[in-house]
């Protein structure tokens, strides 16, 4: 009897769920009971949050390369991020494990032991022009940028500018090799200067010959050029990958952070 109970009770919930399939009550339960979480049409902010801070993991990482703008739904988090502690706190860190490792060499003294620093995103911070610019929302624009860095205001990252200082004090030769355009020499040495970046020992910049390389292809050559010249590369700090890979690199590199935008 017992039995004959329960599968009549099963029996009478069974038609009503069939029953009721097309009914609007709050009671019933979603069918079909099991689904994908990307056929949800309503998503949260926690939801988003754990899907930004992914992708700006696999973008730190390389594993998104290429890419032209970051997702339209993660904007404000970049924004946020950007703008908040944990940036500061990446790049702090960053810092700090490159001055432990630059302490870690007992130089020769023939003056042939160099660090290698990029500079937009790496001793400058484009911020404010980025924040006007969708912080990566908006595909890059070389005319505008050009305008941006031409005004010669853009402020030091700081914990960069502490890195910097304390590379040069332990006796490295300094090299800064940007992408910036020979024509912009002039702003950029007074931008550095009116920072805080003094007494580098050499800065490299695009020519018309560099024109067309990839960043890639264009910093390997003049790092080559170094190593030929008999230099030893021991340190190398930029915010993109095309600042530290392809060949003649570094015996170790840094990489900051820059959810914002991939240069190849």
């Amino acid at each position: 009897m017992r039995i004959l109970a329960i599968l009549l009770a099963l029996s009478t919930l069974f038609a009503l769920a069939i029953s009721s399939e097309n009914s609007s009550s709050p009671h019933l339960l979603p069918r079909p009971l099991i689904f994908e979480s990307h056929q949800l049409k309503s998503v949260d902010n926690d939801n988003v949050n754990v899907h930004c801070t992914s992708w700006r993991f696999a973008a730190e990482t390389n594993n998104l390369a290429p890419w032209k703008t970051i997702p339209t739904e993660c904007a404000d988090y970049v924004k946020n991020y950007l703008t908040g502690k944990g940036y500061v706190v990446d790049l702090e860190r960053v810092s700090e494990e490159s001055m432990v490792y630059a302490s870690s060499f007992g130089f020769a003294g023939d003056g042939k032991d160099i660090w290698i620093f990029d500079i937009d995103e790496t001793l400058l911070s484009n911020l404010p022009y980025y924040l006007e610019h969708g912080c990566g929302l908006e595909a890059f624009d070389h005319f505008k940028f050009d305008k941006w860095v031409e005004k010669g205001v853009a402020p030091a990252i700081a914990p960069s500018l502490k890195l910097y200082q304390k590379v040069k004090d332990l006796g490295y030769k300094i090299v800064l090799l940007t992408g910036r355009r020979e024509i912009h020499r002039a702003v950029t040495v007074e931008n550095l200067l009116n920072t805080g970046f003094r007494n580098w020992d050499e800065l490299i910049l695009r020519s018309s010959d560099d024109e067309r390389k990839t960043a890639t292809v264009y910093k390997s050559e003049k790092r080559e050029e170094m190593v030929k010249e008999g230099y030893r590369i021991r340190g190398n700090s930029g915010d993109q990958w095309s600042d530290l890979l392809g060949f003649a690199m570094s015996e170790r590199s840094f990489k900051l952070p820059n959810p914002m935008y991939y240069i190849p």
